[in-house]
């Protein structure tokens, strides 16, 4: 048996001979020419066996300097199998090792993929990042918010601002994207992610799922969990179809600077004429900004030219405070590559399966949502959470048989359970997530006159409270009830 990140694989990489393996003639011919002559004798070894044995040894020299092609077939069994290890899928997997169970996370690129430069983590998520133990590191690396303020981008004036109250298990802060995905992979034992492992197809294979990889390698697995983003083959396996497009466009960056920038702990948000904008300090030398808009050009065209695009965002930044503009005015232009904002229809995720059998999905392969709320790393933490609990439970819980099959089987009712425990969860959180992040989005970015005042004037306020209301969510411990 032979290791493949800590796991036995069940069966060893053999060579198998192609059809260029063929002998060498020259070899052949140099030991024809040694072959004894025919009135050679020998006192104890006829003359047969010594033909027999240069036969064997020319045999034995071809396949040595003749070309051999290996064709290599591995198949690794294991029992949780995490497809993508993004904010989701590590969690789960530093969730189940807490819980003193091992996974195997694939990921398609060759190293761990920080996209988004940063993301806003709620009271809710550092609930979940405290309950896998990893929020007081996180917590001495990133300010803590005070408040929000949103400004109308036509008029420049300020039309709501909430200020945050004492912080309650971390607060609200604004977090490098990098640094988390660093640290919950820090905190896994070696070798629980597999890179450069791309994910190809997927089948039955008795009580198990047989995961099909572009390098030729199969896994068997008891779970299949797919953390594998927006473009999830593990949600398309389960019957989803492909996300819908919200008509909008996203451009995100972040300006690191030498000295204080001198902005206050607070989110700023700037709406109005069909854009919506926001600078929040991950610390007082780092800014991370995001930029909406519904876009006239084609986005492929866009991503061609980032200089164009860039000037492009600054002309529609209306009135707001020209410190807020320098932020855009001084990052880079290699920040600037558009994003088609898209997400899964609520009415998908209420018809559609989330589980199906020992499947399931969770994160973005879930719950794909406009970034108006700032919550869809917090809701991927929390599934990482309850996904992990819900799996270790499953796991944990000893068969009453103690033969074979028939625990193997009662292990396979209990883990799909387990895994419909986990939807009957987060169904309805993440349904209530991607409509509230979609209403918000299309308000705040609404033009005219009449949907001008409504927004300002009366749901300003109301749109800013959502921010703490969706924050209050508790995803609850990582013990699980066995």
């Amino acid at each position: 048996m032979e290791k493949e990140n800590g796991l036995l694989s069940s069966s060893a990489c053999l060579p198998r001979f192609s059809k260029s393996s063929n002998f060498n003639p020259q070899l052949i011919s140099l030991l024809i020419l040694c072959l004894p002559s025919p009135t050679f004798s020998h006192p104890y070894l006829p003359r047969s066996v010594l033909l027999s044995s240069i036969f064997s040894i020319t045999v034995v020299f071809s396949f040595a300097f003749a070309p051999i092609h290996l064709e290599q077939h591995m198949e690794i069994v294991v029992d949780i199998l995490i497809v993508g290890a993004g904010i989701c899928g590590l969690t789960t997997a530093l969730g189940l090792h807490r819980l003193g169970i091992r996974s195997l996370v694939l990921e398609s690129s060759d190293d761990l993929r920080v996209t988004g430069y940063a993301l806003s983590i709620w009271t809710n998520g550092w609930k979940a990042l405290d309950a896998v133990g990893i929020g007081d590191s996180l917590r001495q690396n990133h300010d803590q918010l005070d408040g929000v303020i949103t400004t109308s981008i036509i008029s420049g004036d300020k039309t709501s601002e909430l200020l945050f109250s004492a912080p309650e298990e971390g607060g609200v802060r604004c977090v490098r994207r990098k640094f988390l995905l660093e640290c919950l992979a820090k905190a896994l034992p070696s070798g629980t992610i597999k890179f450069s492992s791309k994910v190809v197809a997927i089948e039955e294979s008795g009580l198990l799922k047989l995961v099909h990889l572009a390098d030729g390698t199969s896994i068997k697995t008891k779970v299949l969990i797919g953390c594998d983003g927006v473009k999830s083959v593990v949600a398309k396996w389960l019957g989803f179809k492909a996300l819908a497009f919200t008509g909008r466009c996203a451009v995100r960056g972040c300006l690191q600077l030498e000295s204080n920038h001198n902005f206050e702990r607070k989110v700023r948000l700037y709406a109005g004429e069909g854009v919506r904008a926001g600078i929040i300090p991950c610390d007082y030398k780092t800014l991370y900004w995001f930029f909406s808009w519904t876009p006239s050009a084609d986005v492929k065209e866009m991503k061609r030219n980032p200089v164009k695009l860039k000037q492009l965002l600054l002309s529609m930044l209306g009135e707001i405070p020209e410190a807020a503009r320098a932020v855009i005015e001084e990052t880079d232009v290699s920040c600037f590559h558009p994003v088609a904002l898209q997400y899964r229809s609520p009415w998908e995720l209420m018809l559609g399966n989330i589980v199906k059998g020992n499947v399931c999905v969770a994160g973005d392969a879930l719950h794909p949502m406009t970034p108006d709320l700032g919550q869809g790393g917090c809701a991927a933490l929390e599934d990482g959470v309850i996904l992990a609990r819900c799996v270790a439970e499953a796991l944990l819980k000893k068969p009453s048989s103690q033969e074979g099959e028939k625990a193997e089987r009662e292990q396979q009712k209990q883990v799909e359970m387990g895994l419909k425990k986990y939807a009957a969860e987060r169904k309805w959180r993440s349904i209530e997530l991607i409509g509230t992040a979609y209403m918000v989005g299309k308000i705040q970015q609404s033009s005219g006159v009449f949907a001008k005042f409504i927004r300002d004037k009366i749901l300003s306020k109301f749109l800013a409270g959502l921010l703490l209301k969706n924050a209050k969510f508790d995803c609850g411990k990582l013990t699980p009830s066995l």
